[in-house]
């Protein structure tokens, strides 16, 4: 089993009240209408991207450091880091 973890950053919008999921180091997004339901569709969108990148054998990003995400991120916006475990049965 493979474990990637990567820095995602939540943000409110503010015209329709859905929190949208940017992961900055794989140009990914996904919404959900409370953070909860959000980080439930980050963890699983993370989880079938790896399965993908798995499977075709593709290059990708390294995540960047927690720390320096938080720190560009704008003071409303929150950064949680996302886990996604990918297993030879995903595959």
């Amino acid at each position: 089993m493979k474990n990637y973890v990567y820095p995602a950053v939540f943000i409110k919008d503010k015209e329709n009240g859905v929190y949208r999921v940017l992961f900055p180091d794989l140009e990914l997004t996904t919404d959900g209408t409370i953070v909860e339901e959000a980080f439930l569709y980050a963890k699983e969108f993370l989880k079938q991207y790896f399965i993908y990148i798995e499977k075709y054998d593709l290059d990708f990003n390294s995540p960047t450091d927690f720390e320096t995400v938080k720190r560009v991120a704008n003071p409303n916006d929150y950064v949680m880091l996302i886990e996604a475990s990918v297993s030879p049965k995903d595959l």
